[in-house]
């Protein structure tokens, strides 16, 4: 409790500290570009991984075996490609336009003079990211139960107000600083706790031998085992359909707010080399040792657990010492916010920007703005809050929202950024096609008779969605006069073809015509 609560106090005090340095609207949401790659890498890791990394992986591990670990192989090649093909253009291109949301980007990509883009994608974000707040609410409560047995509202209510204060007093500062502080404790815990776990049984020989005894099952990458009434038995082969499924979870990173927020905000295309080698450094060693832990669980631990989510909690209190286990599971707490509050200020910042800006106050100051995105930050937190009273209903919605915005929004980053002469039209056709084929799959999949699969809705969401924008992209709509063909990926401007515009160079405050277009 007390490590808890020192960690919880430092917390706070990022924001304090950050405050002083949070005095424009664009440092709030993007930190006005200044993210080292380091700090960058961290972000982006931290912010991605959630409270999965250290409860769901590692039960699954538990209950599986390492035919559970495709989905972290997805994981670490979607987080190599994102940066390699989305980081350097969308730095590069968001801020040609002055962009500090997705949203807002689309839009003057694509020329959209309808505002349908914006609004659609503004919509989906502020919507899906609410309920992952929550999702995100309770799994703190669920762990401060778990513990300390403090109470599941209590927990949820003490780490909602410790998220919302430092976000409304740093924004998108206080969440670096304190990315680079629980990204540390999270690839310290993932390899201290699997190198103390397996000291203690004798090394890998010594847990390879324990295992076989279980189950051959638990190490056959082939197959999954089976868990069930506390007992491992032999499983079922992984069909093409599971491991595709598994593989397909590193196709939503193209697609996800809160990750390519990072992207835009790195200090120079310059440093995305090296922020991409520590990011994907970093994703491989918490992958590997979070998967770890799954497995010298069920050989360390005396009796099998009734839920494999808690291997890292038992293991943790079983084999060290009440500090070093407290030190330990604040990984497991900073997993979790890393990711909430990453999702709160992203709706937040969507809110102000392309709801209330956009639509409302055009002519809004940067005074006002700042203030209409801390209050969007309490609003946000406080319907969350709520939701995530409700208990666990909402998970069942959080199980698409991955899905959901790697198909909407993936395919359509992507071509936006290596089509100069998409529409816009594509990409309406894209989000939505993506968005609906994901949310109805369960229901048109049994429809397809001898085809039906039960594969993961993000492969035919992906696939709809690209489809869908390559056909409206190409041959409904007019296409974008600027010309985005000579992009470099550097800071500097795009030269213009004959019979276009040029790119406009970057400006910290593009002025908005009477439409409320930059």
């Amino acid at each position: 409790m007390i490590t808890f609560g020192v960690f919880l106090i430092a917390m706070v005090m990022v924001g304090v500290v950050t405050h002083e340095e949070t005095t424009t609207f664009d440092d709030f949401t993007v930190g006005s570009r200044k993210l080292t790659a380091p700090v960058a890498a961290l972000s982006a890791g931290a912010a991605d991984m959630s409270g999965w990394l250290f409860l769901g992986l590692p039960g699954a591990v538990y209950a599986a075996g390492i035919g559970a670990t495709w989905i972290a192989a997805g994981l670490i090649v979607g987080t190599y490609l994102n940066w390699r093909l989305v980081a350097p253009r969308l730095r590069v291109y968001t801020e040609r336009v002055g962009a500090v949301t997705l949203p807002s980007y689309l839009e003057e990509r694509f020329e959209d003079r309808s505002r349908v883009i914006r609004l659609l994608s503004a919509t989906v974000t502020v919507v899906f990211f609410t309920v992952y707040v929550a999702s995100g609410l309770v799994a703190c409560g669920l762990l401060a139960d778990e513990i300390f047995g403090a109470g599941f509202e209590l927990g949820l209510t003490v780490f909602a107000v410790v998220i919302v204060i430092y976000t409304i007093l740093g924004g998108f500062r206080a969440l670096s600083v304190s990315h680079s502080i629980q990204g540390t404790l999270m690839i310290l815990t993932a390899v201290a706790l699997p190198a103390i776990t397996l000291w203690q049984l004798g090394g890998f020989e010594a847990l390879q031998s324990d295992l076989d005894a279980v189950t051959p099952a638990l190490l056959d990458p082939g197959a999954e085992a089976s868990f069930a009434e506390k007992k491992w038995t032999a499983g079922e082969p992984l069909g093409a359909v599971a491991l595709i499924s598994l593989l397909a979870w590193g196709l939503g990173y193209f697609g996800q707010p809160h990750i390519l927020t990072r992207f835009m905000s790195i200090r120079s295309t310059r440093d995305i080399p090296l922020a991409r080698r520590l990011g994907v450094s970093w994703v491989i060693v918490v992958l590997a040792g979070a998967s770890l832990i799954g497995l010298t669980g069920i050989v360390a631990l005396d009796k099998p657990l009734s839920n494999p989510e808690t291997v890292i909690i038992t293991l943790s209190a079983h084999l060290t010492s009440p500090w070093v286990a407290g030190v330990l599971l604040v990984a497991v707490l900073a997993a979790i916010k890393s990711t909430v509050d990453s999702q709160l200020l992203v709706s937040a910042t969507s809110l102000t920007e392309d709801l209330y800006r956009a639509f409302l106050n055009r002519r809004a100051s940067d005074t006002t703005l700042l203030l209409i995105g801390r209050l969007s930050v309490l609003a946000v937190a406080l319907i969350a809050y709520v939701i995530a009273l409700s208990g666990g209903g909402v998970l069942d919605i959080v199980a698409y929202a991955w899905a959901g915005f790697g198909s909407a929004f993936g395919p359509v980053i992507l071509l936006s950024l290596f089509w100069p002469r998409m529409t816009a039209a594509g990409a309406k056709a894209g989000m939505v096609t993506g968005a609906l084929t994901v949310l109805l799959w369960k229901q048109i999949d049994p429809l397809l008779g001898p085809l039906e699969s039960g594969i993961y809705e993000m492969v035919p969401g992906v696939v709809a969605a690209t489809a869908a924008a390559l056909v409206f992209g190409k041959f409904v709509g007019r296409r974008p006069t600027l010309d985005w063909s000579n992009v470099a990926l550097t800071d500097a401007a795009p030269q213009a073809a004959p019979g276009t515009q040029n790119v406009p160079p970057p400006s910290p405050a593009p002025p908005m015509d009477d439409s409320g277009r930059w």
